[in-house]
């Protein structure tokens, strides 16, 4: 049983489709900095993506923000779009909903946006991104907002 489910996924990494087609499922892990709320923060994320067709992934993401008061909880989904191309480089576009979790006396909230960057595919079944997410949110205290922020992220394929 083993060997099977060895040779199972080291087929799946193989298939000639790629890392971003049709029914391939990704994991991904980001850890960066943020700041709200007078605070600074250090933001741990984790998403799950599934690629309804090729190149089209839709998915769902969680991140905690630590180290600071409020506690900041956020999930987000996102649907991106990655360019096919032919080679390790695979430059995306996406948009985003988030929604925020937040302690009293703040007011939970949503933010909606777009994000782009580019995928670099490291292996058969690893990548890494870079990129930029711009988002708009009213978090009820400053009216209508925008914010833009950098993100990297890696994850793995099956």
């Amino acid at each position: 049983m083993k060997k099977i489910i060895i040779i199972s996924l080291l087929t799946s990494a193989l298939y000639s489709g790629g890392i971003f087609s049709v029914g391939h499922k990704n994991f991904g892990v980001s850890v960066g900095s943020s700041s709200g709320y007078g605070n600074s923060y250090t933001v741990v994320g984790v998403n799950a993506n599934y690629f309804i067709t090729d190149n089209l992934s839709v998915g769902v993401g969680y991140q905690g923000w630590f180290g600071d008061e409020p506690e900041i909880n956020e999930i987000s989904i996102p649907v991106t779009y990655y360019v096919p191309t032919q080679s390790n480089y695979k430059p995306y576009a996406g948009l985003t909903y988030r929604h925020t979790f937040i302690e009293d006396p703040y007011k939970d909230h949503s933010a909606y946006g777009g994000r782009v960057g580019i995928a670099i595919v490291t292996s058969g079944n690893a990548f890494m991104s870079i990129g930029w997410v711009q988002e708009y949110y009213d978090d009820g205290i400053n009216g209508s907002q925008s914010r833009g922020y950098p993100e990297v992220n890696a994850g793995f394929s099956f």
